[in-house]
């Protein structure tokens, strides 16, 4: 898939309020700090489409971009580590866990993990919820140009290993580097497939 527009759309805080809208939605996820605001930069081919801080939890709102006039790539706040007050981050977990769970035009969901770490709990925790709920989702391995390749492959190793005690089947993942580049192609091409499904 070449991606030839990438716009933002709007920014919603909760179910209700996000738009109107028949376009098929991508929401991308993650443990704060998984380098997510990169990864999307990098899918759209551009540095500022989503804004990279170096303060983890940044995102706030359920941020929708309008891809190839065709569609959504949404950006949802990360779970875990976030500098706000626990009544704020109570409200933003219900509106992605309402988005996830209620969202019609939500075709994937894609988890973002750490590749420098040994499996989380965070982050089995949460495609256990995931799968609970019967939402489709795919895992991107993050940062793998951080670590050596024998190091990230048995990360990867330990976390599928961990995340099959929890769920059936084991979940189609890609490996990602917003350095190199690696991995764009496949995740776009995977967004197209489903399009075209």
């Amino acid at each position: 898939m070449k991606i030839t527009s990438a716009t933002f759309l709007t920014s919603s805080p909760d179910l209700e309020l996000c738009p109107d809208s028949v376009l098929q939605e991508f929401a991308f996820i993650g443990r704060s700090n998984v380098g997510k605001s990169s990864l999307l930069n990098l899918l759209a081919g551009r540095k500022d489409l989503a804004k990279v801080s170096s303060t983890p939890g940044a995102t706030r709102l359920i941020n929708f971009f309008l891809m190839n006039k065709d569609w959504m790539l949404v950006d949802l706040p990360g779970y875990g580590y976030a500098k706000v007050r626990k009544e704020s981050r109570a409200e933003f977990q219900k509106a992605v866990s309402d988005y996830l769970s209620q969202r019609e035009q939500l075709r994937c969901v894609f988890v973002l993990i750490d590749s420098r770490l040994t499996p989380q709990a965070i982050d089995l925790e949460f495609c256990d919820w995931l799968a609970t709920g019967s939402i489709p989702f795919v895992l991107i391995f993050t940062k793998t140009d951080k670590s050596k390749a024998t190091k990230v492959k048995a990360n990867v190793e330990l976390f599928l290993d961990a995340l099959k005690e929890r769920v059936e089947g084991e979940p189609r993942y890609f490996m990602s580097s917003t350095k190199t580049g690696k991995g764009r192609s496949e995740i776009l091409g995977f967004v197209e497939q489903v399009l075209k499904a």
